[in-house]
């Protein structure tokens, strides 16, 4: 692509409205999402999550991870308070019809704090996630700890509770793209800005939510895309730009993300492809 045709691509991405909440939901949902599945998958499997498991999700976003606890036959609660858009979208992927008489409710889906999700005479939770990667922007994990915390008188003794997180940078190509919202975010030292996982992120906030780290895996999650325009799409939709527009504006991170990826990681047949790895972390409630 030359770079006229990279400035013409920065422009339609502009007009599209995917900075405002239902759209950039969207774009998680139908672009982002679905690039943790591994991580999901690898962990239900680890933890054999089946028809027996109760799973309370905290900042279950949009539902996938729930849909496909579901699928394996776990009853599952979704819990998140910050992202009414995705939540909304989690309702319609998980809930039944009040028409369908035919489904049995096997879902939960509350917007509040994890306390919002205990029912009184409810069995206890057999399995609690956090499956937001923690470890790729400063502050991530700050109040991970208290919703784990608040999460852990909900589940049973010994329950394991996961916690997810981005690989080392040499084993994460998007470190590279990520650097781009860094550069742009510098100015307003924003506590939003990019900086490499580290190997402890997720045991320290293990150990001060009480829990006590019981195993940990690594898991391959690819970010592959159709074309540029849904790689901007997706990324942008994770919130790990929203500081560099802040900082900067639209047009100026639309401009140097799309010439970041077209650089690196795009390929000869216009696809977008950018190898990751992820980590997740096993605790245990007392």
């Amino acid at each position: 692509m030359t770079p006229a045709l990279v400035r013409q691509h920065v422009r339609h991405t502009a007009t599209v409205p995917d900075t405002e909440p239902r759209a950039r939901a969207r774009d998680w949902s139908e672009i982002q999402e679905r690039m943790l599945i591994p991580l999901y998958e690898a962990v239900y499997a680890r933890l054999d999550v089946g028809s027996g498991t109760r799973l309370l999700a905290l900042g279950c976003g949009s539902g996938l991870a729930l849909l496909l606890a579901a699928a394996r036959g776990a009853t599952v609660t979704g819990v998140d308070s910050s992202r009414p858009e995705r939540l909304a979208l989690a309702r319609r992927r998980l809930l039944p019809e009040p028409w369908d008489t035919r489904t049995r409710a096997t879902a939960r889906i509350v917007d509040g704090s994890p306390r919002d999700a205990a029912v009184p005479g409810s069995p206890a939770y057999t399995v609690v996630t956090a499956f937001e990667p923690i470890g790729c922007l400063a502050g991530d994990s700050e109040g991970l700890a208290g919703l784990l915390a608040a999460a852990t008188p909900l589940a049973e003794k010994r329950a394991p509770v996961v916690l997810a997180g981005w690989g080392p940078p040499e084993r994460c190509a998007t470190s590279s793209v990520l650097r781009v919202a860094t550069k742009l975010a510098d100015p307003l030292r924003s506590p939003g800005s990019w900086r490499p996982a580290l190997r402890d992120d997720l045991e320290e906030v293990a150990q001060r939510a009480g829990l006590r780290p019981d195993g940990s895996g690594r898991v391959a999650c690819p970010f592959g895309y159709a074309d540029l325009d849904s790689a901007v799409r997706g990324l942008l939709s994770t919130g790990l730009f929203d500081a560099a527009v802040a900082a900067t504006d639209r047009n100026q991170v639309d401009k140097e993300l799309t010439e970041a990826l077209l650089h690196a990681h795009q390929r000869p047949d216009g696809t977008v492809w950018m190898p990751n790895v992820f980590r997740y972390l096993i605790a245990r409630t007392p």
